[in-house]
């Protein structure tokens, strides 16, 4: 499988002007048809709790932008956005889109950042998604879940072969970004992708380091810390090998 993690710096709060930003990096990098195109938490506003801001309806723009992106490219694409549903409630989402334009997967964050206010402006999600696409099994999740290694157990307990995390994460942290990436890599037996932002906005500065992560927790790609569409390819085959060789998920009693 082909990936692109786009890393890019949203301009803060400003939706047209992210979009057509993210537009851009995508449209340079000339995505394969059949990839998978991934982009970072709240992608269109940056990592912000002004609901007011940030929040649509299901079906709205920037889920919009996601689908267009998909058809344009014929690719899958996981992103980011914050929905308010009928009854006020807000979550911060990642959507899995089929090239056709099909949402298939809509995650919600289980673990609002309560350090950066989220807990009081997010509806906590209940649960993974685990979505098959091109005979792998992919589980979604959100920045602070990185830190709940028992959500990316219960991904694979569900099946997952593929960890996407999409994050604004801080660069005061970034070291335990790189680790925790390889750690829920190294013991799920599983690939593991991080897309997270860089450049600034007014609280936090970010590092950058989107990072596609081998189930033996190798580094297979970086994105270092500007601004790009990092491109990087996913054997299925080294994570089948892998799980069949080393017993650690069947030893758990849950994966063979």
């Amino acid at each position: 499988m082909t990936t692109y993690l786009v890393q890019m710096n949203s301009v803060w709060e400003d939706k047209p002007a992210s979009l057509a930003k993210a537009r851009q990096l995508i449209t340079n990098a000339k995505p394969a048809p059949g990839s998978l195109i991934v982009l970072p938490e709240m992608f269109a506003t940056g990592f912000s709790v002004e609901t007011k801001i940030t929040a649509e309806p299901e079906q709205g723009a920037t889920e919009q932008f996601l689908i267009e992106i998909a058809r344009e490219h014929r690719c899958a694409v996981i992103g980011g956005l914050v929905t308010q549903d009928t009854e006020g409630h807000c979550m911060n989402q990642s959507l899995f889109i089929t090239p056709e334009g099909q949402v298939l997967g809509r995650y919600s964050k289980n673990q609002p950042f309560s350090l950066g206010g989220e807990s009081t402006a997010h509806t906590a999600g209940k649960g993974v998604t685990v979505i098959e696409w091109q005979g792998l099994k992919i589980a979604p999740l959100i920045c602070y879940d990185l830190r709940f290694p028992e959500l990316a157990r219960d991904a694979v307990k569900a099946g997952a072969e593929l960890l996407v995390f999409i994050a604004a994460w801080p660069i005061k942290r970034v070291q335990h970004w790189i680790t925790l990436l390889q750690a829920r890599a190294i013991e799920n037996l599983a690939f593991v992708i991080g897309v997270n932002q860089c450049g600034t906005d007014p609280s936090f500065t970010y590092p950058g380091r989107s990072l596609v992560v081998d189930p033996h927790g190798v580094i297979i790609a970086d994105a270092g810390d500007h601004e790009h569409v990092l491109r990087a390819e996913i054997d299925p085959a080294i994570l089948h090998a892998w799980r069949t060789q080393f017993p650690a998920l069947r030893d758990a009693g849950f994966a063979s």
